[in-house]
């Protein structure tokens, strides 16, 4: 058996928990369900009761004011962005059915000097495309960032104010299944709404 003070970071994945001293500590690994046992066989090392809740981070942050609000900005400039890479495609498309029906007309020299604009044009648009899709990255992150540091703080507080053994994050790969009552993320919401 595991003595109190046996490190089990490297079993965990996305799991918020408090340790002794009562600090958050955020340890990742892909090992949920060695992760639950050594939970288990931690806080029975300890003599400890365990309370596990579970929060759906992405639910909780699109369900706040603030990330409703991200996410309609991050729309309106997603939008914006397309609608500007949809036309230069077009106008990439229109030439190049251009070039195909006068490509037979056109001398050698003409053909290779419309192919190779047609060809820039593409790259250009390629490059415009990926760094549009970076900085909505970027964007998202930028705005998304503030809200998530707040839910942590929130999911800090829940945790040590109540005693909780570990909140885990809700995901495909972590929690598949859990009692309803356990799910802490609409009283999270609620209460970063309130703050």
């Amino acid at each position: 058996m595991p003595h109190a003070g046996f490190n089990f970071a490297f079993l965990f994945e996305r799991i918020y928990t408090c340790d002794l001293r009562g600090e958050l500590k955020i340890m990742t690994r892909n090992n949920t369900i060695l992760s639950m046992l050594a939970l288990v066989l931690f806080a029975g090392a300890a003599h400890a009761e365990v309370k596990i809740g579970f929060v759906d981070m992405q639910k909780a942050i699109q369900e706040t004011a603030a990330g409703k609000k991200a996410k309609k900005e991050l729309e309106d400039e997603f939008n914006k962005k397309k609608k500007d890479l949809d036309k230069q495609e077009a106008d990439i498309k229109k030439k190049g059915e251009d070039f195909e029906k006068r490509s037979m007309a056109m001398n050698e020299e003409s053909r290779n000097k419309k192919q190779t604009e047609i060809q820039n044009d593409m790259r250009k648009y390629q490059e415009q495309a990926a760094k549009s899709q970076m900085e909505i990255q970027k964007r998202e992150r930028d705005l998304t960032q503030p809200i998530v540091t707040k839910l942590r703080s929130i999911i800090e507080d829940i945790a040590k104010k109540e005693n909780y053994t570990a909140i885990l994050e809700k995901s495909e790969t972590s929690v598949m299944w859990a009692q309803k009552d356990l799910d802490l993320t609409e009283r999270i919401v609620k209460d970063y709404d309130k703050k």
